[in-house]
């Protein structure tokens, strides 16, 4: 295709009709086909000279740059459209790669760059700038341009989603690992809980009940020999002897009586009898009675439970643990001279307060990485669902709060009220 100097637009008027015996130049009828075909696409399609001027140029492309043909054609389309970067900073032609095209014979395809309207805005582009040659010598360059605000706009959208999900996946990813380390901290302090609750029943086995065995044992041997002296001893003497052996059974009972009183002391901390036999809501009334005892505090105990209404095993033993954990750091932590105890339905959940008067905490205290009892109890609670909330105000004391779930078709009791 070679081009005049002489502006055009594809899109003139077709000329006036020949006579019909006039025959049709084909050149013609290939020029108005190339019209056609640049009018049908969607794409703004432009051709510059060497100087670059615009020679042609396609209705598409005349509107997105806000233009008539007409209005477009024989003006240089680098200071119309093409003048500045996207930053606001001038674009010298001499860096255009729509003139290198000609100058340099290369095409390229850009898709980074800004076209600018008529009203001064600008707008994202995709171009392609090919050479027009004709016998080897360039004539100027045909430019293929799209508006890819749209796909910029969703480009940058889907980039910054992306972004967002790799950050909350990096969040995550710093949760998951701070859960597992946590996780792995709580097992091995249950592990070394049990160590030492092992190692202290051993103790008190050996200590206790091994003391108390080798005790009898050897007033067995006691008895044994002094009843195979009997026969040698006269009867005021066999009297005397009746007496003592009398006695050293009655030491040997006692020490017996020690023994049982040890072994179910154990039993009990392992697991007391009272929750197998009664249940969880004795078992909670006996522990709270028997800590007070040995905290020597005052007990302010509310129960408001159907005593019909009972619990699976494991989630009774869950409570019952939990319970447990909470007077455990009333003990340690609280220094109270008063302890509140609330248990009840609401609606369909168990709910068990414990509260004291003491020196309260820290909300850090609880969350800290090595408050392996705080970490244990939610970790019991989460498993069946349940929550544990912590009140807590320096100088007033703590409150700790279990909301378990119980079965739907379980007994509702009246609600707890305002419990503690």
């Amino acid at each position: 295709m070679t081009f005049t100097a002489q502006p055009s637009t594809c899109c003139s008027p077709p000329a006036a009709a020949a006579p019909a015996s006039a025959p049709v130049d084909p050149g013609q009828r290939w020029y108005d086909r190339l019209g056609l075909l640049l009018e049908s696409t969607g794409e703004g399609i432009f051709g510059i000279d060497l100087q670059g001027h615009c020679v042609f140029i396609n209705r598409a492309g005349a509107r997105m740059l806000g233009y008539e043909p007409a209005d477009v054609l024989g003006r240089n389309m680098h200071d119309l459209t093409h003048h500045t970067h996207p930053d606001g900073s001038p674009y010298a032609v001499e860096q255009c790669p729509i003139f290198n095209a000609f100058r340099q014979g290369l095409p390229c395809r850009i898709d980074s760059e800004w076209f600018w309207h008529r009203d001064g805005s600008g707008f994202a582009v995709e171009y392609s700038s090919y050479p027009i040659l004709d016998g080897g010598q360039v004539l100027g360059a045909v430019i293929t341009f799209v508006d890819i605000t749209e796909r910029r706009r969703a480009a940058d959208a889907l980039q910054r989603a992306k972004q967002e999900l790799e950050l909350r996946v990096q969040e995550r990813t710093v949760e998951l690992a701070d859960a597992l380390r946590r996780t792995r901290e709580l097992a091995a302090y249950s592990e070394s809980v049990r160590e030492e609750e092992r190692t202290r029943i051993a103790r008190e086995v050996h200590d206790e009940l091994g003391s108390l065995l080798v005790a009898l044992k050897m007033d067995v041997n006691w008895v044994d020999k002094r009843l195979s002296e009997q026969e040698q001893r006269s009867a005021e003497q066999a009297q005397s002897m009746r007496e003592r052996l009398r006695s050293k059974c009655q030491d040997m009972s006692r020490l017996i009586e020690n023994a049982v009183d040890n072994v179910g002391r154990i039993i009990t901390d392992l697991r007391p009898s009272i929750l197998d036999h009664q249940g969880l809501w004795a078992a909670i009334d006996w522990q709270a009675r028997e800590f007070v005892r040995s905290a020597e505090m005052q007990l302010h105990l509310q129960i408001d439970v159907d005593d019909a209404l009972e619990l699976p095993e494991p989630q009774a033993m869950a409570v019952f643990r939990i319970f447990q954990e909470m007077l455990s750091n009333v003990g340690r932590h609280a220094r109270a001279s008063n302890l509140r105890i609330a248990l009840g339905l609401d609606g369909q959940q168990l709910r068990l307060q414990v509260a004291d008067d003491g020196r309260g905490a820290d909300l850090s205290d609880f969350e800290a990485t090595n408050a392996y009892g705080v970490m244990g109890m939610r970790e019991r609670a989460r498993h069946f669902g349940a929550t544990l909330d912590i009140w807590r105000q320096p100088g007033r004391g703590c409150r700790l709060t279990l909301l378990m779930p119980l079965a739907a078709d379980l007994p509702a009791a009246g609600s707890l009220g305002s419990g503690l």
